[in-house]
């Protein structure tokens, strides 16, 4: 028993196996080529590094989703990348130091101490795109926009968009005065659609900040639901209002570029509120209860490096991407099987094969030919005519 424990991977630790690693290899090619054309530049971030940096301007979800060790050479705390975002913030902010947009995409295995569900992977790949530099709308959209190609490349079908706006929440709440406790079990009610407890912990607010939260509750479902937010929002701080135009101008630059794709609004939605400060956005598909992909806009992330930098971007799990899509990956070529020969002329047309961009698998010693089928070979090179040549494999 304990011999077959070694072999056991921890709960949502996975290893990815021949030809399902080779799929999602050629999608992250192809992936990071699109975010390529669209003016994205790629950045590889480390693995694991000191927590104040890894934590920096993150909310507690992601300090309980990474894994800490203690550095045995400075003997401070590490942690294992739960989210590269923060990482490339940094990289924006301190190490890039730019002037005016910048854009930023990686790709990279990350490592969650808990999984966001039930049913999701602690060691998902995760890829993403940053734009950093402009606190405008078309910033939003561009990402957004770039997000549904992605989804389109991967083949995802029946995707549906949610879109919200903590800004709305944010200043009815710092009009409202809140405590800091009760700000947080207003948020949590908001989240779970609990409409008593919304009524209980607004009862002692002036009405009009009483009526606009407990609204913000029900403010949920089709475009419709912002002609709605305009009027039950119409005494709202300036703040609240200059939050609603940027949705509602995101909604209309949305409905121009993909008229096809469903979008649903949830002025209660809150979805990274510690971290976001702007539009937020989450992709679905039916069946799957947890969102494939998701983002938002999170101004000043930058502050904690030393240069506040307006910012906004995705991210998703490639590996959601592969299973869930129906991504056209090709067909991987077969191979040409060579013999286990020492010649000089058949080492130098397994060469030139190589160079032309064919697989070659050359025999060990021993190795008979019927290896060829498991190597996923269809063809061998054979001595004819004084030359080697391939030819199709022989049964």
């Amino acid at each position: 028993m304990a011999t077959v424990d070694r072999w056991l991977l921890p709960d949502g630790i996975e290893e990815v196996l021949p030809p399902e690693a080779a799929r999602i290899e050629v999608a992250r090619r192809q992936v990071l080529d699109l975010f390529q054309r669209w003016g994205y530049e790629f950045v590889v971030t480390p693995h694991i590094e000191y927590l104040e940096s890894l934590l920096t301007g993150a909310g507690q979800d992601l300090d309980l989703r990474t894994f800490k060790v203690t550095d045995p050479l400075s003997g401070r705390q590490m942690g294992f990348r739960a989210d590269i975002t923060p990482q490339v913030a940094r990289i924006d902010a301190h190490t890039l130091r730019r002037e005016g947009p910048s854009r930023l995409c990686y790709a990279g295995s990350v490592l969650h101490a808990q999984p966001r569900a039930l049913t999701t992977s602690r060691s998902p790949i995760q890829l993403g795109a940053e734009l950093y530099g402009d606190a405008s709308p078309a910033s939003d959209v561009e990402v957004i926009s770039l997000l549904v190609d992605t989804l389109e490349l991967a083949a995802v079908p029946d995707v549906h968009m949610d879109l919200g706006h903590v800004g709305i929440y944010r200043g009815l709440a710092r009009a409202a005065e809140l405590s800091g406790e009760v700000e947080q079990q207003l948020f949590d009610a908001l989240q779970r659609k609990a409409l008593d407890e919304i009524d209980a912990l607004t009862a002692e607010l002036p009405e009009h900040l009483a009526r606009m939260l407990r609204a913000l509750g029900e403010l949920c479902g089709s475009r419709d639901v912002l002609d709605l937010a305009q009027a039950c929002l119409v005494d709202a701080p300036d703040e609240v209002h200059a939050a609603l135009d940027e949705l509602v101008a995101i909604a209309d630059a949305l409905e121009l570029r993909h008229p096809e794709l469903p979008l649903y609004f949830d002025l209660g939605e809150l979805r990274g509120y510690h971290y976001h400060t702007g539009v937020v956005f989450a992709a679905f598909v039916p069946g799957v209860g947890y969102a494939i992909a998701q983002g938002g806009r999170y101004d000043d992330i930058g502050a904690d490096f030393g240069r506040a930098r307006p910012a906004t971007g995705f991210s998703t799990d490639l590996k959601t991407l592969v299973t869930l899509g129906q991504m056209e990956l090709g067909e991987a070529p077969r191979g040409i099987w060579a013999p286990d020969h020492h010649d000089l002329y058949l080492w130098q047309a397994v060469q030139r094969l190589r160079r032309e961009g064919a697989r070659v698998v050359q025999a060990l010693p021993g190795q008979p030919l019927s290896d060829a089928v498991a190597a996923d070979c269809d063809r061998q090179l054979l001595l004819q005519d004084g030359r080697w040549q391939v030819m199709p494999l022989a049964h």
